[in-house]
């Protein structure tokens, strides 16, 4: 299969950890450039030369935080002075608090809405004017099964994944003329190894690296018929899939690569 990336210009959001990490890496085995867009600017240089060292034509790292619309405008702005343009763009940030809904606060909601939504919608209407013009383009944006069918204790999480596979289709739908494609990935649980694979200002180095245990791994394995957690590479290669040539006749469309957590 000829997925044609190399060349290419690829922003990848949260590129420095966990999943976004090894989406950097699957990209740079196919010689694309790369732009890491994260807040973690030191996690990011780390992976920035491991992809360097996987064949990356080109790797640039921005610091941006996606909630903020002149942080997405500067990332633009960048990239087509040093990239030339951006013609893929990966939506995979992402954030979340674990709770019941009564039990959260306002501002964990809020900034659950900015990362996971807002985010999406800061980044993906900041290059489309561009992909437009050029008539060529894909956005592949990271979702979860949760928005799929509710999750327990992550009710907006839920919500803003919702949210990022619906606008997905409607743009899908609105821009499909153009040439351009627009699909989501579910991933299932997917934890860092070790704590090189996640940077300082990861969520699973602040309060979440519970999760991380030998029992927890355990129990959560449980929920995939799988029975096993995923590896970051094994969504970021369906991520490399549906932003390459492999994939170009889909478009509106959410794969789930999450063990079988939803087969829907």
């Amino acid at each position: 299969m000829k997925l044609n990336v190399a060349g290419k210009s690829v922003v990848i959001t949260g590129g420095a950890s966990n999943i976004g990490r090894a989406i950097v890496h699957a990209f740079a085995e196919e010689g694309a450039k790369i732009t890491i867009a994260d807040i973690d600017v030191v996690q990011g240089e780390k992976v920035a030369e491991e992809a360097r060292k996987k064949g990356a034509q080109s790797v640039i790292v921005q610091k941006t935080d996606v909630s903020k619309l002149d942080d997405v405008n500067a990332l633009v702005a960048r990239v087509t002075a040093e990239h030339g343009a951006c013609d893929i763009l990966v939506n995979n940030v992402g954030w979340t608090a674990i709770g019941l809904f009564v039990d959260q606060s306002r501002e964990q909601w809020q900034r659950e809405i900015e990362i996971n939504l807002w985010g999406m919608i800061n980044c993906t209407r900041a290059v489309l004017d561009g992909m437009i013009e050029r008539k060529s383009g894909v956005v592949v944006s990271l979702g979860s099964d949760a928005g799929r069918m509710g999750e327990h204790k992550e009710g907006v999480y839920a919500a803003c994944k919702a949210g990022v596979a619906a606008l997905t289709k409607t743009l899908a739908r609105e821009y499909g003329k153009y040439n351009l494609r627009f699909n989501v990935v579910n991933p299932g649980t997917t934890m860092p190894e070790s704590d090189s694979e996640a940077g300082e200002q990861s969520m699973w180095r602040n309060g979440q690296s519970p999760w991380r245990t030998e029992e927890m791994r355990a129990k959560v394995a449980k929920a995939y018929p799988l029975r096993r957690i995923a590896k970051a590479s094994e969504v970021a290669s369906v991520v490399l899939f549906l932003a390459s040539d492999g994939a170009s006749f889909m478009t509106g469309q959410t794969i789930s690569a999450s063990g079988g957590y939803t087969m829907i």
